[in-house]
């Protein structure tokens, strides 16, 4: 049986009833899992989760995104985050994939640099400006869409 087509019903017709009834706030519609990375990830679509690592004793999780879905993972003014956050029950801290290999996000201890490390980190940073300069522009464009509506 498949649980979230069974929510959206067909061409999302009890999906739809539902927002009409909230006066037009979107929702979504997720799949649970009792596995937390699962859940995780699953509360942070659309967005498309690389990797998600957890610490229970804390219950809060470290999460890496795409470069370029980072601020759709984050939300307008942390929206999603603090959605999933507050959805799931963990501290979510969301990273872009770039950002996680400049901090080591993932790791237990910073790994020592090495002159191959050094040029991976430098071709990391071009990355990362080239995708910071998209998602500028991103921005803008959305920016100017909402000025004009």
């Amino acid at each position: 049986m498949d649980a979230l087509g069974a929510c959206v019903g067909q061409n999302g017709y009890r999906v739809n009833v539902i927002v009409n009834e909230l006066g037009g706030e979107k929702i979504d519609v997720i799949n649970w899992s009792e596995d937390p990375k699962e859940f995780i990830a699953a509360a942070l679509s659309p967005s498309k989760v690389l990797a998600v690592a957890i610490n229970e004793a804390e219950q809060s999780a470290k999460i890496v995104v795409p470069d370029h879905q980072l601020s759709l993972a984050i939300g307008k003014e942390g929206q999603n985050a603090r959605l999933s956050a507050k959805l799931t029950g963990w501290r979510i801290d969301i990273k872009s994939e770039t950002q996680a290999r400049e901090t080591n996000f993932l790791a237990e201890d910073p790994v020592e640099e090495t002159e191959d490390a050094a040029e991976e980190m430098t071709e990391i940073m071009e990355d990362g400006a080239e995708a910071v300069e998209t998602e500028a522009a991103e921005e803008i464009a959305v920016e100017e869409t909402q000025e004009e509506a």
